[in-house]
């Protein structure tokens, strides 16, 4: 018997919706949902792959337990449970909860009912060490927040700008950073179409690079330089929008002050942009007059990315790119609660950083973008009182995610207790204590909650209308198979523990357990609109009506938006006081001949996707590392040579690839590939981990305790063994 059946996907943020093809209980097909009016039948290679990952011969289909001789063994899940519970219960009892830590990764986001019902475990056992990858790719994003502060009313939408920046984004691969991911090549071609104008600025000439108007090809780890260069131009050229920063705006002379310094003649010797392109950028953006600037993965992954995205949101307010009283919210919600969108600055935190729980490494502690992910390694290694001893992990895969994969892989062997939730025998789960199998995205409902969210995480992100869809299980999981959901997993700990768990404000049932589409009630309880007017909209919907405007400000109202907050303008005080340096080092660094940035690619998402074969045909199959072929033919390069990539901390293997698309001084990689350290020999099959390149205890953001994780100074060498192609 075959069935259609509409859903959305989770392969990846962009959640597309689509249609799904089911033949004798199995999905047998997928393509975009061409009913669906927002997205318009769109959706990328990985979606249309599901069937291949849900059937994959490596997928998990039972839990699985380590041996003492390092293999796993298939576990009944209800087993798998009670010895977890056991273990720990009595880690709690001897070491105290903050002995006990969680990941929740980048999976976690598109499993919302998991992710929920993990916090709450945690908030039932009373542990705070939880990590993120928030500190990992963007801490910038909530960090610059925090000391910047939010416009309540919400940001200029693509739909409706002018002109458009990109730092270091390329939303027609990353479906993230300024172009909505509804399709975003064809909004790209139809914003075109009516005038809009495109500015880029990113070491590679992506392929939005190539349908910009202005495009600056800086040296890695530049754009605070650059930013600050373009602030500079539309403050002396008086381009701000005077009404704006006269009414809505704090610090302004500071930040001129902070920024006289950084002439177009100093950026251009610095960033190796030409002057004229960034006093024609700076032009170009302010003078709109809509628009915004947007800032993707890899300047906040280089040094300095708080102040990169600080300088965005400065960007952003002297030019008055916030929505204003009157206008049209763009998206004031569906499964969330409408806020009260009114043209007015929010009050910001009392602290960006330094404040919760206090790390017994490096002086780092909770900011505004969470625990810092690089000490949780670190945090497992250090004995004595407050050392983590159990480590969940959910929707991640820290092996490949984490920086500093040398030290990850030392503490993930020194944990008492590891325990992940994964879909395969991933460089994590291999050292894992627990591999507990998941049901996937076809075979459990969810909602598109996740992305309304990512709304208070920055500017770019989420939904530039309210989009809402409901997506049903479509299928069950393979015949015999003993897998469960993720928040089942954390709901049977807790029975067995006796906690109390408390989902969206409401105490779950522990005696009589809930069904899936109950907890996802759960989740949508508060939301604007209803979740059973939702389910009437089966290919999604935009509720836009009625629509939704702007309010007056408040009478009396005293919170700005600060664009010349202390620590940020000190920190451009310290940038501008350094010694740039004529090679691939910072300051103070050893000579190195290349910056190694990084990228997405495009059909694999992270650390997911590198096993189904449709993903990864020819050289997608590995890592490549992607250089100009000037700086190969000096190196005595070809395409598919092996190649030592070396940091101050570590050295990894490449394989090189051709692309004029880069500058001359920058390598670019992915992130989140390879396996163990000991898999080094297989970088033709697996990849490298650009990871292994950072350093925890080496040059960090001391706020969020990033190490630098792209812009990295690396030197390159033609490797003696060329390895088996």
């Amino acid at each position: 018997m075959t069935t259609e059946h509409l859903s959305f996907c989770r392969f990846c943020h962009a959640f597309c919706p689509i249609k799904v093809t089911v033949e004798n209980g199995r999905a047998s097909h997928i393509i975009g949902d061409n009913n669906n009016t927002v997205y318009h039948g769109y959706t990328c290679k990985k979606g249309r792959q599901l069937p291949a990952q849900h059937y994959h011969p490596d997928r998990l289909l039972a839990t699985h337990k380590r041996n003492k001789d390092g293999a796993h063994a298939p576990l009944a899940v209800e087993q798998a449970m009670d010895q977890i519970a056991e273990q720990l219960s009595n880690i709690l009892e001897r070491h105290g909860p903050r002995a006990i830590g969680m990941y929740t990764g980048t999976f976690s986001h598109h499993y919302p009912t998991g992710s929920s019902f993990a916090f709450a475990f945690m908030d039932a056992i009373g542990a705070n060490m939880r990590f993120s990858p928030s500190t990992i790719d963007q801490p910038g994003k909530p960090m610059s927040v925090a000391f910047h502060g939010r416009w309540n009313a919400g940001p200029t939408t693509f739909a409706d700008a002018d002109t458009w920046m990109l730092v270091g984004a390329n939303p027609l691969v990353s479906m993230w950073g300024g172009i909505p991911q509804f399709n975003p090549a064809k909004r790209l071609h139809e914003a075109r179409k009516k005038g809009l104008k495109l500015i880029v600025i990113d070491p590679r000439r992506t392929d939005v690079a190539e349908k910009s108007e202005i495009f600056l090809q800086p040296r890695p780890g530049e754009d605070p330089t650059i930013l600050a260069g373009l602030v500079r131009i539309i403050i002396e050229e008086g381009l701000v929008d005077e009404d704006f920063v006269s009414e809505h705006i704090e610090g302004f002379d500071r930040l001129k002050e902070a920024v006289d310094r950084y002439t177009p003649d100093y950026v251009e010797a610095r960033a190796d942009v030409p002057a004229e392109d960034l006093i024609a950028a700076a032009r170009l953006f302010a003078t709109g007059p809509k628009g915004m600037v947007t800032c993707g993965t890899g300047p906040n992954m280089a040094p300095r990315g708080t102040v990169t995205e600080y300088l965005v949101l400065v960007l952003n307010s002297i030019c008055g790119r916030w929505v204003k009283e009157g206008e049209q919210i763009p998206n004031p919600f569906v499964f969330m609660p409408e806020g009260e969108n009114k043209a007015q600055a929010e009050a910001r935190p009392e602290k960006a950083y330094g404040y919760g729980e206090q790390m017994r490494v490096r002086g780092l502690s909770e900011s505004a973008a969470g625990l810092p992910t690089s000490a949780a390694a670190d945090e497992i290694l250090l004995e004595g009182e407050g050392r983590i001893r159990a480590l969940l992990v959910v929707g991640g895969n820290p092996m490949a995610a984490w920086p500093d994969q040398l030290r990850t892989f030392e503490a993930m062997q020194k944990l008492d207790l590891s325990v992940t939730l994964d879909i395969k025998l991933s460089a994590t789960a291999k050292l894992c204590d627990f591999v507990i199998a998941p049901r996937l995205s076809l075979e459990a409902p969810s909602i598109t909650l996740p992305n309304e969210a990512l709304t208070f995480y920055g500017v770019s992100p989420g939904y530039p209308e309210p989009w809402g869809q409901f997506g049903p299980a479509v299928v069950e999981p393979p015949a015999g198979s003993d897998v469960i959901e993720e928040w089942e997993f954390f709901y049977g700990l807790a029975q067995r523990m006796g906690l109390q768990l408390v989902v969206g404000g409401r105490q779950v049932d522990m005696q009589n357990k809930p069904t899936s589409d109950e907890v996802v009630g759960m989740l949508a309880a508060h939301g604007r609109i209803p979740l059973e007017e939702v389910k009437k909209h089966p290919h999604g919907h935009v509720f836009n009506d009625p629509s939704i405007v702007a309010k007056p400000r408040d009478d009396n109202w005293s919170h700005l938006l600060d664009v010349g907050a202390d620590e940020m303008m000190a920190e451009l005080n310290e940038i501008r006081q350094e010694a740039y340096t004529n090679h691939g080092g910072y300051e103070g660094d050893p000579v190195f001949s290349h910056r190694l940035i990084s990228r997405r690619m495009r059909n694999v998402y992270n650390s997911n996707g590198h096993d189904l074969d449709k993903l990864v045909k020819g050289n997608s199959s590995y890592n490549p590392a992607f250089m100009n072929p000037d700086d190969m033919t000096e190196l005595q390069l070809v395409s598919g040579d092996v190649v030592e990539i070396t940091s101050s901390r570590a050295t990894i293997l490449g394989i090189v690839e051709e692309a004029p698309d880069v500058r001359q001084g920058a390598v670019s990689m992915a992130h989140a590939w390879g396996d163990a350290p000991e898999h080094d020999d297989s970088v033709r099959h697996i990849g490298s981990n650009t990871g292994r390149l950072s350093d925890n205890a080496g040059r960090i953001d001391p706020r969020c305790g990033i190490p630098v994780m792209s812009a990295i100074p690396v030197n390159v060498r033609k490797a003696v063994n060329q390895l088996d192609s």
